[in-house]
């Protein structure tokens, strides 16, 4: 079984559409193996995004990810990465597919409904960064 990290972001958060989100996963054959609600400090923000931290955008992804609470959970299951970005859609939601979380309930590029890991291996790396291993059931 492969592990994913998704976030629900602020935007989606403030909407109320946890539910909706996390639905999808498990009507979608992901089962939810860890899942919480916090609110990131600036500090985690910048560590967590630290790779885009030489790029432009990097100073306002960290504004909107600390503008409110999310919802971090751990997605597993058959080809758990591949099947998460297939339901989030593209970035942009103007060119997801419809049906796809960010086509329904994304704001914009910027203010995009989800994250999800990108590769198995930043999803270790993401996972460790907000679970610890005894809280993964």
């Amino acid at each position: 079984m492969e592990r994913t990290l998704s976030i629900i972001k602020p935007d989606a958060v403030a909407k109320g559409v946890i539910g909706k989100i996390l639905d999808r996963f498990e009507s979608n054959g992901l089962k939810i193996a860890a899942s919480k609600k916090l609110q990131l400090s600036r500090m985690d923000a910048e560590a967590f995004y630290a790779v885009h931290s030489e790029r432009p955008f990097f100073n306002d992804l960290v504004d909107f990810m600390i503008s409110g609470p999310v919802v971090v959970s751990v997605l597993e299951g058959e080809d758990a990465m591949s099947k998460n970005r297939k339901l989030m859609g593209a970035t942009n939601p103007k060119e997801a597919e419809a049906g796809t979380i960010r086509a329904d309930f994304a704001e914009n590029i910027d203010a995009n409904a989800v994250h999800g890991s990108d590769s198995v291996e930043n999803a270790a790396v993401e996972i460790a960064f907000f679970f610890s291993g005894r809280e993964i059931s």
